[in-house]
């Protein structure tokens, strides 16, 4: 990825997941914004963006943050949203073992309160041990807790799979998660 895809995918992010009146757009209920209305108002802003680079963005984006519809005149966030959006996922059933990646420094107050969203509308988790430990390293020095996503369903907790791959739950409660030795 190169540094202006890395840095518009950053703004994307912010624009597409959380604040998408810094650059005057509003998103429909399912977080879609007009490609050719993202790409005005990012020019009104101040920040000239070609739709070769958008499209480079969202196609060589190493977690695939962001979708196109069907016909690639609209764009979304896969997942990650503070604000309200109904991205449509059906309930799914997750493999037996899912991982979340966080840093050491937010260790005690997890194993406290369990994995909450935040910020966000769900707790992101990934199937792969390598994932989470490249979204931990993001915040810091990362540890990766093991969630026994099985035990979670049996007990009536909902999974969802978000267009790129991410899992989502609402919490995970402290029992169903250990973190694993360093």
């Amino acid at each position: 990825m190169s540094h202006e895809e890395k840095a518009l995918s950053k703004l994307l992010s912010l624009v597409l997941r959380h604040s998408p009146e810094t650059i005057g757009v509003e998103l429909d209920d399912a977080g879609w914004v007009a490609v050719d209305t993202l790409l005005a108002r990012l020019h009104a802003s101040g920040r000239s963006v070609s739709r070769e680079l958008l499209d480079n963005t969202v196609h060589n984006n190493d977690k695939q943050r962001f979708a196109y519809n069907k016909e690639r005149t609209h764009i979304r966030a896969s997942q990650g949203h503070s604000l309200s959006v109904d991205l449509a996922l059906a309930a799914k059933t997750p493999p037996d073992q899912l991982f979340h990646g966080t840093a050491t420094r937010f260790l005690a107050s997890i194993q406290r309160e369990g994995i909450k969203a935040g910020k966000r509308h769900h707790v992101h988790l990934s199937a792969t041990l390598e994932v989470a430990l490249t979204v931990g390293a993001r915040h810091g020095k990362a540890v990766v807790l093991d969630v026994d996503a099985r035990a979670m369903c049996r007990q009536g907790h909902v999974f969802f799979q978000s267009e790129n791959g991410v899992w989502l739950t609402d919490h995970v409660p402290v029992q169903f998660f250990k973190a694993r030795p360093e």
